[in-house]
């Protein structure tokens, strides 16, 4: 008896190591695929997949020239930052050699989609440069030039010229997504080289105020400074969005970041590629409806765009629609918020005829509407020259400008240069200084300080709210010119 019980031990010993060295593993599968069998979607193992992904995916580094910054002595970095104890000694001795320009260096990703040097990155990524170059997966250096920039989208085109061969990503279909797919995220965070990183789809149709046609995915897959224009693929290999921003507080992954659908991407390359993108318009001021809103227009649910204004010979005034129609469905997709319908109209091409639906008093009306052409906006006035002249330089934060500042920031607006005898001098304004509003309204970017700043003129009075070693305070500065 007891020997037929060792026997029996044996055995099952035997099993549970067979099983140990096996795994779940079906027979004939390879080791490497580490598929469970509890969830046999789930991949075990993306090697493959990276594999023949990431010679595709390209670093990209940027150089910006920015002249005139007084406010930092050097190009190099101070050991202390802005607190050095040497640096009142080198502005006195040594500030009249300071060179005139300086070269801010940035990182950035981006992918190829095509063998004739097309590469998709981030608007931001190459904005306002004046040397691009593209580092292939192999380190070739090849320089670039920009094709076509959407800044309201974030997406820009850019190009290189090489008989090196290339190898393009396929781009998938980004309204298929579903939220708990997985997702790969490949870029170049902190400049160090292609890195992979693995996540999940968190949510789609994201609006987070960054851009005027906001619909991100969300992915809790770690996206990093760098990792900017660099593609976020599905199972199959395939581009479904571009990673673009992330939620942070502390200047890294939180596991909150977001990237651009690349359906959005597929409806724009043709006018990328012709260097300039051609807008939808409708011609309609709208606003979200609220529960009280609701009440009053007797309406059913808070779905839809409401009409606050329409622009007088407009698309939608000639069709009809009028101030306080409820827009529920346009071009046979339903409006559910009000942030939907301005990136549906923004991506439909001029000229084409649209149905839109709406409710008008209760009842619901269709119209006929051919869509418009959105007039340009004035490009943002170059970095640091703002108008009127304030006497200072501003700029986006950067990590390698917050450590030449001596700044714990990784994110906002910042002073980088203050002229003497200036009305930023007299208001007591310093570099390093972070802008947080301009007459009580937030500054997100520098595209809205200097829309801000221009509307001023001589004589007027504007409220600056700063942080500065920690600690917020106002200053108000008076315009001289």
């Amino acid at each position: 008896m007891g020997r037929r019980k060792r026997l029996f031990n044996r055995l099952i010993l035997g099993l549970v190591c067979m099983a140990f060295v096996l795994g779940t593993r079906p027979i004939g599968q390879p080791a490497h695929a580490q598929n469970s069998s509890i969830l046999p979607h789930v991949p075990g193992s993306f090697a493959e997949l990276v594999k023949k992904a990431k010679d595709s995916v390209v670093n990209i580094s940027t150089v910006k020239i920015i002249k005139g910054r007084r406010g930092i002595p050097f190009p190099f970095e101070m050991p202390f930052g802005s607190q050095d104890p040497f640096k009142d000694f080198f502005d006195r001795f040594f500030k009249d050699q300071q060179p005139k320009n300086f070269r801010q260096r940035s990182l950035g990703s981006g992918f190829i989609i095509d063998k004739e040097g097309y590469i998709l990155t981030n608007n931001h990524v190459v904005e306002g440069t004046d040397e691009i170059k593209v580092k292939l997966a192999d380190d070739t250096e090849i320089k670039a030039k920009i094709v076509g920039r959407d800044p309201k989208s974030d997406l820009a085109l850019i190009r290189i010229k090489t008989d090196h061969p290339l190898k393009p990503l396929p781009l998938g279909d980004s309204d298929k997504l579903e939220v708990g797919d997985w997702v790969l995220a490949i870029g170049n965070p902190f400049g160090l080289g292609n890195t992979v990183t693995a996540g999940i789809v968190s949510a789609k149709y994201r609006h987070i105020g960054a851009r005027s046609y906001d619909n991100f995915i969300q992915t809790d897959a770690p996206i990093n400074p760098g990792n900017s224009g660099g593609p976020l693929l599905n199972t199959a290999g395939e581009v479904i969005g571009i990673n673009t921003a992330i939620y942070t507080q502390s200047g890294g992954s939180i596991g909150i970041g977001f990237a651009i659908p690349i359906n959005i991407a597929k409806k724009l390359l043709p006018q990328l590629k012709k260097g300039k993108v051609e807008r939808g318009w409708l011609g309609v001021m709208i606003q979200k409806i609220t529960p009280e809103l609701k009440k009053k227009l007797h309406l059913k649910t808070e779905h839809g765009a409401l009409v606050a204004d329409v622009t007088p010979g407009g698309p939608a005034a000639k069709a009809g629609i009028k101030r306080g129609d409820v827009i529920v469905s346009y071009d046979g997709k339903p409006i559910k918020e009000m942030n939907d319908l301005p990136y549906l109209v923004g991506t439909t091409p001029v000229g084409k005829v649209v149905e839109v639906e709406v409710i008008r008093k209760g009842k619901k009306k269709v119209f006929q509407v051919k869509i418009g052409k959105m007039k340009e906006e004035k490009e943002s006035e170059a970095p640091g020259e703002a108008k009127p002249n304030l006497g200072m330089s501003v700029e986006e934060l950067t990590p390698q400008l917050a450590r030449q500042l001596g700044l714990t920031e990784t994110s906002g607006l910042v002073v980088v240069d203050v002229e003497a005898n200036s009305p930023a001098q007299e208001a007591g304004l310093h570099p390093g200084d972070l802008i947080l509003e301009v007459d009580q309204v937030p500054m997100k970017d520098l595209e809205t300080f200097n829309k801000k700043i221009g509307s001023y003129k001589k004589g007027d009075v504007i409220l600056f709210l700063v942080k500065r070693h920690g600690s917020t305070l106002y200053l108000t500065l008076k315009v001289w010119e």
